[in-house]
């Protein structure tokens, strides 16, 4: 299985690549009116409008190759155990008893009042 998870992450790793490359050799829609005018990609290697197709294609190829990929990846990523328990249901929880002489007994009005003593300060007389 987690063979197959990398497989999956390094095609799709690989389709991302090759896509953002394919996206960047790609003109945008301005070039097609130089060329149209006998200027820019007319002595292209794919020719005047060969380029944009196959380009075109092959980057929709890799969007579905990637898209798929990722569909894959959650569908995986998201896939539980065959156990319907919990995993807090075997364990015991049990919460620590609170310490009197930890940090928050050293700071002033955190202290715990004595037994005799009033909880708040008498006013001073006169």
């Amino acid at each position: 299985m987690n063979l197959m998870i990398n497989l999956i992450l390094a095609a799709q790793m690989l389709s991302a690549l090759a896509m953002i490359g394919l996206i960047l050799v790609q003109h945008g829609k301005g070039a097609d009116m130089g060329a149209a005018f006998g200027s820019g990609s007319s002595g292209s290697l794919f020719g005047a409008t060969g380029g944009a197709n196959f380009l075109s294609r092959a980057t929709a190829v890799l969007a579905a190759v990637f898209f798929t990929c990722t569909l894959m990846l959650a569908y995986f990523g998201t896939a539980r155990p065959a156990s319907t328990g919990s995993v807090l249901e075997g364990a015991a929880v049990t919460a620590p008893a609170p310490v009197e002489s930890g940090p928050a007994s050293q700071i002033p009005g955190n202290a715990p009042a004595a037994s005799g003593a009033p909880a708040s300060p008498a006013a001073p007389t006169k």
